[in-house]
């Protein structure tokens, strides 16, 4: 049987591509008993190279490297980076995909490049109209599934039932939770409240064979009712860095308070052990990346300020959705339901 091969994209991230290399290379050391993957570093062939004369004792004949001319800024513009796309470390990257010299792609670089490209070298799954970003958020009751977190802005009812399908697929395949409890983000618990959109999505998922377990607001989207949590990719992309944001005021704040008298120093000693256990929880590295549902190919997308932890994960995630034929499931679970969605009633 061939191995897996997963192509990375060597040039994307803030700190690429040291920090994609040493994440690739812990990978291979933690993973060197294991035969059935390589790893197709795809970037500017003579950075790689001395990226990598940096490292030893680690299995090289694990690794490929695929040259490309041009990388795309985290900040760049569509129409810029557009114009350059073919020598691109991404394109390149996702071409490898799409000719099936890789069986997925992980990249940490501008994810506005990342999805554009997505969609269009790969296309939408069959019976999919719109792919949407998926990403795991710690919560107190241990992991959930937030879908759509910014692939799209303006989704219609069938599209987030689409990414409740492909969610729950997901969480069964790779995390072994039967029959997850699905939520779908709203301004209020009551079925009523919400927008047209909120209202309609309602509707449709309470009349599927699915574990619909109503609306849920904002503010309990990390209580951990839920093991999926659909929302249109506006909605999302908004809570997400809100809740980004809010993490690391905390941290900054916590570690403040704790460094202005000696009392609270004494106290955060025998705290310490807690406070790291927390701050792992909460820290995006340990989740590797949000995974782009519903394109012909398994996309990774990671934090720009990923670092070799947060490569190391994403690529652990992308060689599990292959090992589990997530993608077939996918497409078996929506074929099953299409006859289904288009009888249900929209009021």
């Amino acid at each position: 049987m061939e191995p897996v091969k997963i192509a990375v994209d060597a040039m994307g991230g803030d700190h690429a591509p040291s920090i994609v290399i040493e994440g690739v290379v812990d990978y291979i050391r933690e993973n060197s008993h294991n035969d059935d993957f390589r790893i197709i570093l795809v970037g500017k062939e003579k950075e790689i190279q001395k990226e990598l004369k940096k490292y030893k004792n680690f299995r090289q004949d694990r690794l490929e490297i695929v040259d490309a001319l041009e990388e795309i800024s985290m900040k760049e513009h569509f129409l810029s980076y557009w114009r350059k796309r073919e020598e691109t470390s991404i394109k390149k990257a996702i071409d490898l995909v799409r000719n099936d010299k890789a069986k997925a792609m992980v990249s940490a670089g501008n994810t506005g490049a990342v999805m554009a490209m997505a969609k269009t070298i790969l296309g939408s799954m069959k019976n999919i109209d719109r792919p949407a970003l998926a990403i795991m958020i710690p919560t107190l009751k241990g992991n959930s599934l937030l879908v759509d977190v910014g692939a799209n802005t303006d989704s219609k009812p069938h599209n987030l039932v689409q990414f409740a399908l492909m969610g729950k697929v997901y969480l069964e395949s790779i995390y072994g939770i039967e029959n997850p409890r699905i939520a779908l983000m709203n301004i209020g618990e009551e079925e009523v409240k919400g927008n047209e959109l909120t209202k309609i999505t309602h509707n449709l998922l309470k009349q599927m064979e699915i574990n619909f377990i109503g609306n849920v607001e904002g503010r309990d989207v990390y209580i951990g009712e839920a093991d999926l949590i659909v929302t249109d990719g506006f909605t999302g992309n908004v809570a997400l860095k809100i809740s980004e944001g809010v993490v690391e005021v905390m941290l900054s704040m916590l570690k403040r308070e704790i460094m202005s008298n000696i009392f609270s120093k004494i106290g955060f000693f025998f705290l310490k052990k807690s406070l790291n256990r927390i701050k792992k929880k909460l820290d995006y590295a340990e989740y590797g990346g949000a995974l782009l549902l519903g394109v012909n190919g398994i996309v990774i997308i990671g934090h720009g300020g990923s670092n070799a932890k947060a490569i190391k994960n994403a690529i652990s995630l992308s060689y599990k959705f292959v090992s589990e034929r997530v993608l077939e499931k996918i497409s078996l679970e929506i074929g099953n339901m299409k006859k289904n969605i288009k009888e249900l009633k929209y009021v």
